[in-house]
């Protein structure tokens, strides 16, 4: 009696479960340089079956020459990566399977682009036609069901980014980072758009350690439930 008990119990989630994963239409993940962001979107994909979009880098004609030069190439980076986010969001909207983003295109702007400009990498005629576009593409987009973001202090950003051993990324400057995070900070503070789930990476390690990846999906579990509940 008991046992068909679980099993009618353990059925009914199962196909609770399986229900809002076939509903659910866009996971995002956001942070700074060496968050977590795309590793855990591999790791998640393989995990719920959903479908990643990676941010462009290994094929970006622009990442390399920024980071050496950021005053001359900031603007044309940053043009890049709003149009291929954009490309991000048709695909999404075209997509029948639920997609799980690495970064959105809301950081495109309210991060990366302001920052560039607050520091003097783009001038204000740049920066207001890039806000000028961005704001004719945000109509067309839809938020996403959940962000999650990768919280993360510098020296474990550091760290990240001394791990994967990118030669270009080599030049980073710690300011960098640190005015990033602040603009993240800032933006999440004020984020409207929909669910949020903040994610303290500073003291886990999900690529060595099962349990912290294991911790993750079940607070990603619980946000899903809500959205369904």
């Amino acid at each position: 009696m008991k046992n068909s008990f679980l099993a009618k119990e353990l059925f009914q989630l199962w196909t609770f479960k399986f229900s809002f994963l076939k509903t659910l239409k866009h996971i995002a993940i956001s942070g700074n340089i060496g968050s977590g962001k795309t590793t855990l979107a591999e790791k998640l994909s393989k995990h719920y079956g959903w479908n990643p979009l990676y941010e462009s880098v290994d094929h970006n004609p622009y990442l390399r020459d920024f980071y050496e030069d950021m005053h001359r190439w900031a603007f044309h980076l940053q043009i890049y990566f709003l149009n291929s986010r954009f490309n991000q969001v048709r695909e999404i909207r075209l997509s029948e399977k639920t997609i799980i983003q690495d970064r959105t295109i809301y950081e495109d702007a309210y991060i990366f682009a302001a920052n560039l400009h607050k520091s003097g990498h783009i001038n204000d005629r740049d920066y207001q036609s890039y806000l000028d576009l961005f704001h004719s593409m945000i109509n067309f987009v839809q938020p996403p069901d959940l962000l999650i973001y990768l919280k993360a202090d510098i020296p474990k950003l550091v760290q990240q980014i001394q791990l994967r051993n990118r030669d270009f990324e080599y030049n980073i400057k710690l300011e960098y980072l640190k005015t990033l995070n602040e603009h993240y900070e800032k933006w999440i503070d004020g984020y409207k758009h929909g669910k949020l789930l903040t994610i303290d990476m500073n003291s886990l390690d999900f690529v060595n350690n099962t349990e912290d990846f294991s911790s993750i999906v079940g607070r990603i579990d619980l946000e899903l439930n809500s959205l369904f509940g």
